[in-house]
């Protein structure tokens, strides 16, 4: 986004009480009804300054793959304990053994199909 002063590029923050890391569309999904969500834009070139306090009015929610959902949700898990491993050689065994037990699996799939 560009001020509308000055052209330049503005900074967006989400609030209140989020991280200031927090992106506007994640504000908006985390959201519950009728909660208010603050979005401040600063230009530090020129100094413009806006907010704006938008309000959730309802929410509709559409079923989605829950099998999908569950996955995606590990995968974020298994992501942030890998993150919080400091030790290289813990995180290649950990490789290693995924790639086993992958194999494992595949070998067991195909002796599957092989005796239907």
């Amino acid at each position: 986004m560009d001020c509308p002063a000055c052209g330049s590029p503005v900074t967006l923050e989400v609030g209140p009480d989020r991280p200031l890391s927090t992106s506007l569309s994640d504000a908006v999904l985390a959201a519950e009804e009728d909660e208010q969500i603050e979005v401040t834009r600063d230009c530090w070139d020129c100094g413009w300054h806006e907010t704006r306090a938008l309000r959730v009015a309802s929410i509709d929610r559409t079923a989605g793959d829950e099998t999908a959902v569950e996955r995606a949700a590990l995968i974020d898990e298994i992501a942030d304990e890998l993150a919080a491993i400091g030790c290289v050689g813990t995180l290649e065994e950990t490789l290693a053994a995924i790639r086993e037990q992958r194999e494992t699996d595949s070998a067991t799939t195909d002796t599957d199909d092989a005796a239907e």
